[in-house]
């Protein structure tokens, strides 16, 4: 039963990964982009925790942390279905600035509107929910190794890009880091 539940969360990521793919196609021309090295020091332990999440691993990495039950499956559908919504509407919000790596693009400016109002980094917010209710409905030891890796590799991430986004915009950016937190509204 844990197989046919587990692919209704597999269906969920794969629709979203559809919308980002079909996005991707409607995004500005790039300024900057980030260095080879730099853009491994994230993808390689994204890729990690993706790998972690999705293949069957022996005993202890797959074996349940809580007691499985239909509540808790539910409660992580529910965070995924959240969390994918929240990224998927910052990443509309975003438009054709948005990148996968760290660039800046063609007249670039500084989103401070929308779900961008509330955390500084909503698409690694709604997805590291989203990764967090996949860990819950999993219920495995290594979808809480892959979920440290991953948000381990998005906060590697945001250093970059805070940083570039601090060159890029000295006055605004500073302000807005003070005014917004980075990936919980009022908290972090």
């Amino acid at each position: 039963m844990h197989k046919i539940e587990m692919s209704l969360i597999g269906v969920l990521w794969l629709a979203w990964l559809a919308y980002w793919i079909i996005a991707s196609f409607a995004v500005k021309e790039t300024r900057r982009r980030e260095p080879l090295g730099s853009r491994l020091s994230y993808v390689i332990p994204l890729m990690v925790g993706g790998i972690l999440m999705s293949i069957p691993l022996p005993r202890p990495l797959a074996g349940p942390v809580l007691p499985r039950t239909m509540s808790l499956f539910l409660l992580g559908v529910a965070l995924v279905v959240a969390g994918l919504g929240f990224a998927v509407w910052a990443r509309r919000h975003l438009a054709g600035y948005w990148s996968g790596t760290v660039t800046l693009k063609e007249g670039h400016e500084l989103i401070r509107s929308g779900p961008y109002g509330w955390v500084r980094h909503p698409i690694y917010s709604g997805v590291l929910l989203a990764l967090a209710g996949t860990v819950l409905a999993l219920d495995e030891w290594r979808g809480i190794l892959a979920l440290a890796l991953m948000a381990g590799s998005f906060w590697r991430k945001i250093l970059i890009e805070e940083s570039w986004l601090s060159s890029a915009f000295p006055e605004q950016y500073p302000r807005y880091r003070d005014e917004v937190a980075a990936l919980v509204p009022g908290v972090f």
